[in-house]
């Protein structure tokens, strides 16, 4: 059950060629716009570059922002089409429906964040200490969180607008609190606290590890632990929200 709502999704998707264009395409030219930020800055012999440091976070938040509106505006046109309500009256499992739906799109997001880092790596020239491979681990985990959140968001949606509107509360403040703008411990003492749990966090600072370390650091692989924790717990918790009826 679960492989077959992966290979539908999947056969959706391949005939959606927009959808396909905003998962592959979109984080590569974002990242592409990243780099002319950069492109005319003067810095010190041996100070890395901007974009080396701000680039780097961009192949996890891109992808993260992407495959949540993808997933949630999807999912939400399967409940408001009756497709979903359709395949709740077959024996398939709640849980074998939305990790179906959760592989197929993390399948996509894997195909993302290896598009996005080979243009950082290969075109623009990232320079970092850690391996290209570590960096891409970071960027698939994250962007499939983006598909977990999306799909636990989009039950709570009855229009492509609102799905959208979850944006706000649920993808922003990560953005602006994970430590990409201002060190966590710098922080209001509530915010820092808010901080330390939401799960863009974990992503910001495995690739920190990566970054100003050439071998996988133990910090590293406990961050990339909490992460998958999270996209697995948000999975579950997504397929509670699953109704047999569409009200």
């Amino acid at each position: 059950m679960l492989l077959a709502t992966t290979r539908r999704v999947l056969d959706q998707l391949r005939h959606d060629h927009r959808s396909i264009a905003l998962i592959l395409v979109v984080p590569a030219l974002l990242l592409t716009a990243v780099y002319f930020l950069y492109e005319n800055e003067t810095l010190p012999p041996g100070v890395p570059r901007t974009f080396d440091r701000v680039g780097l976070m961009m192949l996890a938040i891109f992808p993260f922002v992407v495959m949540f509106l993808v997933t949630s505006i999807t999912m939400l046109r399967e409940r408001t089409s009756g497709t979903l309500e359709r395949l709740l009256t077959t024996p398939i499992h709640k849980a074998d429906l939305l990790f179906g739906y959760g592989l197929a799109f993390s399948i996509m997001a894997a195909l993302q964040s290896l598009v996005a880092t080979a243009v950082a790596y290969w075109i623009f020239g990232l320079d970092i200490q850690g391996s290209p491979g570590l960096v891409v681990m970071i960027a698939v985990i994250n962007a499939v969180l983006g598909v977990a959140l999306g799909l636990l968001c989009s039950a709570f949606a009855r229009t492509e607008f609102q799905a959208v509107q979850f944006m706000p509360v649920v993808v922003v403040p990560q953005i602006l609190l994970c430590g990409l703008f201002v060190a966590r411990e710098r922080m209001n003492e509530a915010l820092e606290a808010v901080s330390n749990v939401l799960p863009l966090t974990f992503s910001v600072d495995a690739l920190q590890e990566i970054a100003t370390n050439a071998e996988a650091t133990d910090q590293l692989w406990t961050d990339a632990g909490i992460m998958v924790a999270i996209v697995l717990a948000v999975l579950v918790l997504a397929s509670l929200t699953l109704r047999r009826r569409t009200a």
